[in-house]
């Protein structure tokens, strides 16, 4: 799909339109985050930012659109405007990969209030999506340990979603994809098996399977589930495997794609060895998750390679990431968004995130959010509770938020999807266990300076009244 400017939802351009006409060089910040962890998870991995990049690098509006919204009833000045429309403005963010988590800044942008506005829905649909399936990614990964994770879910994605998907799940820690397309463009490891089709086209499973992996001798996978599992398809592969060795090749695995997986696995992987077949990995799928993974490996189920789809993908059971865009300052100005609902009250200002670390470089369990002209910040306050502090003097502070966009063009260097994938196992390798666990993960606190948290309380007096 080619993406243009109109990538977009209408108000965001009803919006720029009124912009333009009445302060039309206002300058604005907004924040991107998100209010809550998907899956119960107690972190998320961020991503998506070199493809939010790469495409704001070159963003326009293409000659139908124009002629689209002058349909709409759009003012030929304004449509003028946009003919011309880049963005100009500048983006500081958290590395893509990190471990973010909710209600603090994971990106800002400061830009033309034109340019931030229109690039909203794009921005939103991008990290939303790519952070949730990234996430599912990763906790995917924790299940299934060190074993060889493949993403399957191409044909079960939303439309278009699924090339995104693989390569947020290979952020997450998936190591291939069946994906072709995502594979060639983001230089992901490609893997394929075989559809029980194949199998069905023959009028014997031994003579598909033979064919098969005579004409694809490299890194074969024979389905063994089409008829009978381990009196029909196993056998089969197994004959096989030995003429694969008469010609000096290797059967790489078997697949199992239904029944009772913890079983069927070690009732093959039995059989294999007594075959002398121990370099022969089992590989499973059929509505896996991490907690079916985690299941399986606790019943210690010899499985070597998980083929996930669905539920990695769709983000299931969540599908959607709660993410936000708020504006915090407009011209030189704080701005917030207040609300009943305490957690949906917006941060002014532009800002700083520092992450905590402790004498051996792990992450403590804290980031907090400051001013951005602040200097040293030692103390984080909770930020509604006042009877909550911590002193954090002696803490080593990082910055979070890099400039990585200035006047509209990248000043960070492009990062390939392994490069992302590896610094975002370092980060969680930092993150104590206590946020890793899937049932009631320990809260990583979020805190804001005492400059912010006061400056913040006077503005919502400052509307209340």
């Amino acid at each position: 799909m080619d993406i243009t400017a109109a990538y977009t939802d209408l108000y965001q351009i009803t919006m720029a339109q009124v912009y333009f006409v009445t302060k039309p060089n206002g300058r604005a910040v907004f924040d991107y985050y998100f209010r809550h962890n998907p899956f119960g998870s107690g972190y998320s991995i961020f991503a998506g930012l070199e493809d939010v990049l790469d495409i704001l690098d070159s963003l326009k509006f293409s000659d139908s659109d124009i002629s689209y919204l002058k349909e709409k009833g759009f003012e030929n000045e304004f449509l003028e405007y946009l003919k011309n429309f880049s963005f100009k403005g500048n983006i500081r963010s958290s590395k893509e990969g990190d471990v973010v988590f909710p209600n603090r800044p994971i990106l800002q942008v400061e830009a033309n209030i034109i340019e931030a506005q229109i690039i909203e829905t794009l921005l939103l649909n991008i990290l939303n999506f790519q952070t949730l399936i990234a996430t599912k990614a990763s906790r995917i990964r924790y299940s299934a340990k060190d074993a060889i994770l493949l993403d399957m879910g191409l044909r079960r994605a939303h439309a278009t979603g699924g090339y995104y998907a693989s390569r947020a799940a290979a952020i997450g820690g998936f190591d291939s994809t069946s994906n072709v397309k995502a594979a060639e463009d983001y230089n992901i490891p490609s893997t394929g098996t075989m559809a029980h089709a194949f199998i069905q086209s023959y009028d014997n499973e031994l003579e598909a399977f033979r064919d098969f992996a005579r004409i694809r001798p490299k890194n074969c996978v024979l389905l063994i589930d089409t008829y009978n599992t381990l009196k029909i398809g196993l056998p089969n592969a197994i004959t096989v495997a030995k003429e694969m060795e008469e010609r000096g090749d290797k059967l790489f695995g078997i697949r199992l794609d239904s029944g009772d997986l913890a079983y069927l696995s070690k009732k093959a992987r039995a059989v294999l060895d007594v075959a002398g077949l121990h370099y022969v990995k089992i590989v499973v799928s059929n509505q896996l998750d991490e907690i079916v993974i985690k299941s399986l490996n606790e019943q210690h189920a010899p499985i070597d390679v998980f083929g996930v789809g669905t539920n990695l993908v769709t983000g299931r059971p969540d599908a959607a990431l709660d993410g936000v865009y708020k504006l915090s300052e407009f011209n030189d100005a704080p701005r917030i968004k207040l609300s009943e609902n305490i957690i949906k009250v917006s941060l002014p200002f532009k800002k700083q995130v520092y992450r905590m670390l402790d004498a051996d470089g792990m992450f403590y369990g804290a980031d907090a959010v400051a001013i951005y002209s602040e200097g040293e910040v030692s103390q984080m306050e909770h930020p509604f509770d006042i009877t909550k502090q911590i002193d954090i003097s002696e803490l080593k502070k990082e910055p979070l938020l890099e400039l990585v966009m200035e006047h509209g063009k990248r000043v960070a260097p492009a990062r390939t999807v392994t490069e992302i994938s590896k610094y975002s196992q370092s980060r969680l390798d930092k993150l104590p266990v206590e946020y890793k666990r899937f049932h009631n993960p320990h809260i990583y606190k979020i805190g804001l300076s005492s400059k912010l948290k006061n400056e913040r309380n006077n503005l919502i007096n400052q509307h209340k009244s």
